[in-house]
C-alpha cells in the first residue's frame, strides 16, 4: 500500500513538473519583444551594424519581434530625445548604435538592457576609469576597435617618405579623440610630425580639411562618424590637392580614402544582436563583458589608389562596393 501511495506521489510530481515545463514553453513561445534602436548618423557602416544586429533578432524571433528605429541625423541632443522616448514606450532592450547614441541610453535609464554597437572604448565613452572590459549595470555590446598601432603602421608602410601626417576628426567625438590621441603618439614614435585637425560638425568639414592638406604629407581620419557621413566633402578637397587618406574603417575609405585596416560592421551588428537574444533569454546582461570583432583586414581602394599613382602591398584586398 505504501508503494502504491509512493509511486502515485511520484507520478503526480512529474506531472507536475512536466506541466510546468509545457507551460513556461508556450510562455515563451508567446512572449513579444519590442526593440528600439537609436543610431546617431545615417552612413554605410552604422547602417550595416544596425542590420546585421536586426537580421539575427528576426532570425531567431520572427514575427515575435518588433522594432522602433530612429536615426538622430547626427545630432546629440536627438539622440537624447530618441533614448528618453524608448524608455517611455518600455521597451525591452535599446540598442544604442555609436556613441553618442549610447551615452544618451546610458543617461536615460539604469534599468532597461542597452547593447551598444560600433562603440570604439567604452571605458571613454562612459566615463569609466580603469575599465576591465565589463560595464556592468544594465549596458553592454561590441566594439569597432581595430589594432589602432597596426594603422599608424600603415601610414609609414604605404608612404615611407611621408614626413608630416594631418590627424582630422570631429571634436565632439570623445572615442575620435581617444583614436586620435593612439594613432598621434605611434607616429611621433616613428619620426613623423603630427598634427591635429578637428571640426566641429559638418558645416567645417570642407574648410578644415583643406588647412589639413595644405600643411601635410598624409591624413589620417580614424572612426568617425561625422567623417563618414562627409566623405565626399572631404573626398572633393583631398582628392584634387593630392593628399591620401588612411582611415579607420571602410565606409569612410569607400567615399574619401586610400587604404584601411578595418571591421566588418554587419558582422558586429550580428554579434550585438546574438548578445540581444542572449540578453532576452535571461542572461544578466551586467556580467556581459564587451565583445571585439575577430580578423581586420587590410584594405584599399583601388578607385582612389589609382588616380593617386599608389600602389600597395599584395596583402591588401581591393575593396569592391556592394
Amino acid at each position: 500500500m505504501k508503494l502504491r501511495k509512493m509511486m502515485a506521489m511520484i507520478t503526480a510530481g512529474i506531472l507536475a513538473v512536466s506541466a510546468l515545463t509545457v507551460s513556461a514553453a508556450a510562455e515563451e513561445e508567446d512572449q513579444e519583444y519590442f526593440i528600439g534602436i537609436c543610431q546617431l548618423v545615417q552612413h554605410e557602416a552604422l547602417d550595416a551594424a544596425t542590420q546585421g544586429f536586426k537580421d539575427v533578432l528576426t532570425e531567431e524571433f520572427g514575427d515575435a519581434v518588433t522594432f522602433d528605429e530612429q536615426n538622430a541625423a547626427g545630432d546629440t541632443s536627438t539622440a537624447t530625445t530618441i533614448c528618453t522616448n524608448l524608455v517611455a514606450e518600455n521597451v525591452d532592450l535599446i540598442l544604442a548604435n555609436a556613441t553618442p547614441a549610447l551615452q544618451s541610453a546610458a543617461a536615460a535609464t539604469n534599468e532597461i538592457p542597452i547593447l551598444g554597437t560600433s562603440i570604439t572604448e567604452y571605458g571613454v565613452a562612459l566615463e569609466i576609469d580603469d575599465f576591465d572590459g565589463t560595464v556592468g549595470g544594465n549596458i553592454s555590446g561590441t566594439s569597432d576597435l581595430a589594432p589602432l598601432d597596426q594603422q599608424a603602421d600603415m601610414v609609414v608602410e604605404l608612404f615611407p617618405e611621408a614626413q608630416s601626417v594631418g590627424i582630422l576628426y570631429c571634436s565632439a567625438e570623445a572615442n575620435s579623440k581617444y583614436q586620435a590621441d593612439v594613432v598621434k603618439a605611434a607616429l611621433e614614435e616613428k619620426g613623423l610630425e603630427v598634427t591635429v585637425y578637428t571640426f566641429s560638425d559638418s558645416n567645417d568639414v570642407a574648410s578644415v580639411t583643406g588647412e589639413a592638406c595644405s600643411g601635410n604629407d598624409v591624413l589620417y581620419i580614424p572612426t568617425d562618424n561625422t567623417a563618414a557621413s562627409c566623405t565626399e566633402a572631404i573626398n572633393n578637397v583631398a582628392l584634387p590637392a593630392k593628399v591620401p587618406i588612411v582611415v579607420g574603417e571602410e565606409g569612410i575609405m569607400a567615399g574619401c580614402g586610400v587604404a584601411t585596416l578595418s571591421i566588418n560592421y554587419y558582422d558586429l551588428g550580428r554579434t550585438t544582436g546574438e548578445m540581444a537574444v542572449r540578453v532576452l533569454k535571461g542572461e544578466d546582461i551586467s556580467t556581459m563583458p564587451i565583445e571585439y570583432f575577430q580578423g581586420p583586414v587590410k584594405e584599399y581602394n583601388p578607385a582612389i589608389c589609382e588616380e593617386l599613382g599608389i600602389t600597395v602591398p599584395d596583402d591588401y584586398t581591393a575593396y569592391e562596393a556592394e
